[in-house]
């Protein structure tokens, strides 16, 4: 029997109201505006394992982000860490038992690190928050050994944030990750703000840490040859859905949805291997009125007159339990 999945999303949904203020609807004559942003999402993660969310922009994977993690609650659904439901606990200690294992890496080094304090501080507040420490000297030693594991100098942690490069910054949110012990990290696109090269570093280190630390990720990404190299398996979201999730190796030798072919022919052809390819046309419709049926259908070179009227439901393929599609031409066996 296999072990039950460390994290466990079920029909997760978001909506945010973007209408006017009730008086100026009144006078108007204009009716409420409710953007869905996340619609029905549903995946798992299990121990040590990296799951990536990838998708244009306007798709809902940072919404996702941040309700896994905590940080915006969902309108419908749930997130499971460990057999714990987040978003039932009634029990302060539990709640903040939870959190301390769960952490996030943000998009920007420059934005979320406070300018105001020094990295050593910075490290040792969620040390503080969840009492990891005794004293001043054993929480400056654990800042000191946090700042050797992602590759800085304890030294550091008397400087202030400005004093460092992208690829330092992000080490040093890192850092501040790690330092309650978790183990969970959402990476929310960690590296979209970093140059090449120091990519590879940051990615390097992350999956270093996962080896030694034994670290759960779920990865947020737009960049392709990222997740290839980080994570195990792939959901690829398209207005607030996930249409396709599979092992990475299978996404990438088979994609089946019309959106996660279109996705990777926009990826350069480094091996010059000749393939028809066809690039990602159109854009992301407006999320505050999507068209019927399959949002994809404006941009599907698949489409037929079921898809702009069904909405399509993940299903397994019969030969790759593990790959779900939600496509009615899959389904339909012309894909």
């Amino acid at each position: 029997m296999s072990a039950p999945p460390f994290v466990d999303v079920k029909g997760l949904s978001r909506v945010f109201d973007v209408s006017k203020p009730w008086l100026n609807r009144v006078i108007e004559g204009e009716e409420r505006k409710l953007l869905r942003a996340v619609t029905d999402v549903s995946f798992s993660i299990g121990k040590r394992e990296t799951v990536a969310l990838v998708g244009e922009s306007g798709s809902g994977k940072s919404t996702v982000a941040k309700m896994v993690v905590g940080l915006l609650q969902p309108s419908a659904g749930s997130v499971t860490i460990d057999g714990v439901d987040m978003w039932s606990i009634a029990d302060a200690e539990k709640r903040q038992a939870l959190r301390r294992r769960i952490q996030m890496i943000f998009q920007d080094p420059y934005a979320s690190l406070n300018p105001r304090w020094r990295v050593g501080a910075i490290i040792a507040d969620p040390i503080r928050a969840f009492g990891l420490a005794k004293d001043r000297a054993e929480i400056d030693h654990q800042v000191g050994e946090l700042l050797r594991l992602v590759g800085l100098d304890p030294a550091d942690g008397a400087k202030y944030p400005h004093e460092f490069s992208g690829g330092q910054r992000q080490r040093i949110c890192i850092a501040r990750a790690l330092s309650s012990n978790p183990e969970f990290l959402v990476a929310d696109e960690p590296t979209s703000a970093l140059d090449v090269s120091v990519q590879a570093q940051i990615l390097n280190l992350m999956r270093d840490l996962q080896e030694r630390l034994g670290l759960t990720y779920l990865f947020i990404s737009h960049n392709l040859a990222v997740v290839r190299h980080m994570a195990t398996r792939i959901g690829v979201m398209y207005l607030g859905r996930v249409v396709e999730i599979a092992p990475t190796a299978e996404l990438f030798a088979a994609p089946r949805h019309p959106y996660a072919r279109m996705l990777l022919d926009a990826v350069p052809d480094l091996a010059m291997s000749g393939r028809a390819r066809k690039m990602v046309e159109g854009e992301i419709p407006n999320p505050i009125a999507p068209p019927p049926g399959c949002a994809f259908n404006p941009r599907c070179p698949a489409v037929m007159d079921r898809c702009r009227r069904e909405v399509p439901v993940a299903e397994a393929l019969p030969s790759m339990p593990a790959h779900a599609v939600a496509c009615h031409a899959v389904a339909e066996g012309r894909i």
